[in-house]
């Protein structure tokens, strides 16, 4: 049976074969950026909202393959993050990185595509602009802003770039920002669609590679079962309840996530989203099961290996010459699609959303806030330490507390919420969890996290507001 090492020295492990399909496939990426701009409709300049509509929604030509491929490319950046849950917690992984997102992905098809589609809007705070109002839409802009900015990605490009450079971890994120800035702040969304094209397609075929070796050399399910745990195939694992469903609400933050609108906006029609999203989930299904079982695998084969990376130092060694090159490629293409899109989403933020609406006629300031969401991203990453899932928990507890219910309702009530109401609410969400977040409590209050204290604040101002300020708010 085939030896697998708990701890190796990546670089030494790659051949040049490997590297050869590595570079091949990076600067197919780089070559995909290219002729996409080739494709360019060229656009008349007469007005900045149709070179906004180019640059931040392809113009709103995107069909059905590429909606899938850049939809499915930008979500799963953080391998790292959801290998290491798997290697420590098993089927855990699938129900809180997984179920609980498909049932958010099949809301938004069914119901939240036909919901705004009407407002025919380039973004998300913008299409909080008219719902609810200005205020609104700034808010949700800043929240929109911290939301996509890519720390966890950055991290997970770091802790990459370490295993196969001899450089400290801040310089490794730095590297990987510069890989990604260096065709990102050109072509706009659609250089991030067609860099997804290459992406997409390597990083699916990655995962399932490893399955394949992991299950021809040991077995399948049988092998897992006689060297891990019974909880890693219980659906908490070592987990209480309330603690893993705080996951399903913060993948119902879904339904305020801007890549998925900024999707939905740039599609031919809706027809195509809602498409777009059921196939995706499939995929999504598909990658989650690969990647679970993947890091599964490497537990019962290097229990002690360092849960961070595990995932990869498995799988560069059940691979042979060749497609171990493939397959760093596809955990490089994996981390890369997601940081592009939101890279790309955060600069666009601060040019489109932030900005008052006379610098919109400069469509190129979306470089420089690019760049600077970039050198932003790695200021943050270095505080958070490298602990994706912290990242993850803590931004995305904001989100789904502060814009979640606010935004739901709106929908649902057309016209019940004005602007003020919307601003109210979602302040008094941050003021709860931050406060829950940074304080101790005792009892039945100690389970208590702080996304449902957020919700709970959030849920308290809407109706606070619609009772003592009936004039504004029943307007």
């Amino acid at each position: 049976m085939k030896t697998i090492q708990p701890e190796i020295e990546l670089a030494n492990l790659l051949t040049p074969l490997d590297w050869g399909v590595f570079l091949f496939i990076l600067l197919l990426t780089y070559l995909c950026v290219l002729w996409g701009n080739q494709l360019k409709t060229k656009q008349d300049n007469k007005g900045d909202y149709t070179n906004w509509l180019e640059i931040l929604l392809m113009g709103r030509r995107l069909t059905l393959p590429l909606f899938t491929a850049t939809l499915v490319a930008t979500w799963y950046g953080g391998i790292f993050g959801v290998t290491e849950i798997a290697f420590n917690q098993g089927i855990f992984n699938f129900v809180t990185q997984g179920f609980f997102w498909y049932v958010s992905y099949i809301i938004f098809a069914l119901w939240m595509v036909d919901k705004i589609e009407p407002f025919k809007a380039l973004t998300l705070p913008d299409l909080i602009t008219k719902m609810f109002g200005p205020k609104s839409g700034f808010l949700s802009s800043i929240f929109n802003f911290f939301n996509v900015l890519p720390i966890a990605y950055i991290i997970s490009i770091g802790l990459l770039l370490q295993m196969l450079l001899p450089v400290p971890f801040w310089l490794s994120m730095a590297i990987g920002l510069i890989l990604i800035l260096a065709y990102s702040i050109f072509g706009g969304f659609r250089a991030v669609v067609y860099s997804d094209i290459v992406q997409f397609v390597v990083m699916c075929s990655a995962v399932a590679l490893i399955i394949i070796f992991s299950m021809s050399t040991f077995g399948g399910i049988g092998f897992l079962k006689t060297k891990l745990p019974d909880s890693y195939f219980t659906l908490t694992g070592t987990n209480s309840w309330a603690s893993t469903l705080v996951w399903g609400f913060i993948a119902l933050s879904t339904l305020v996530d801007p890549n998925f609108y900024q999707r939905c906006f740039a599609a031919k029609n809706t027809q195509t989203a809602k498409k777009g999203i059921l196939c995706s989930t499939v995929i999504w299904i598909l990658f989650d099961l690969c990647t679970t079982f993947g890091a599964m695998y490497a537990k019962a084969v290097i229990p002690d290996a360092s849960s961070a990376n595990a995932y990869l130092t498995y799988g560069v060694q059940i691979l042979p010459p060749g497609l171990r090159g493939f397959l760093l490629a596809g955990i490089v293409a994996t981390i890369l699609s997601t940081m592009d899109s939101y890279l790309f989403l955060a600069g666009s933020t601060l040019s489109f959303d932030m900005l008052p609406k006379r610098f919109r006629q400069n469509t190129k300031l979306y470089k420089w806030g690019i760049i600077f969401s970039g050198l932003f991203t790695w200021l943050l990453a270095l505080t958070f330490d490298g602990k994706i899932k912290t990242v993850w928990k803590t931004l995305g507890s904001y989100s789904a507390a502060c814009l979640l219910l606010p935004v739901c309702l709106g929908h649902l009530f057309p016209g019940k919420i004005k602007d003020k109401q919307f601003v109210f609410a979602s302040v008094l969400g941050i003021i709860g969890t931050s406060y829950w977040r940074n304080t101790d409590h005792q009892g039945f209050f100690a389970n208590v996290d702080d996304l449902y204290a957020g919700i709970f604040c959030t849920l308290f101002g809407l109706i606070f507001y619609h009772i003592f300020s009936p004039n504004d708010a029943k307007s």
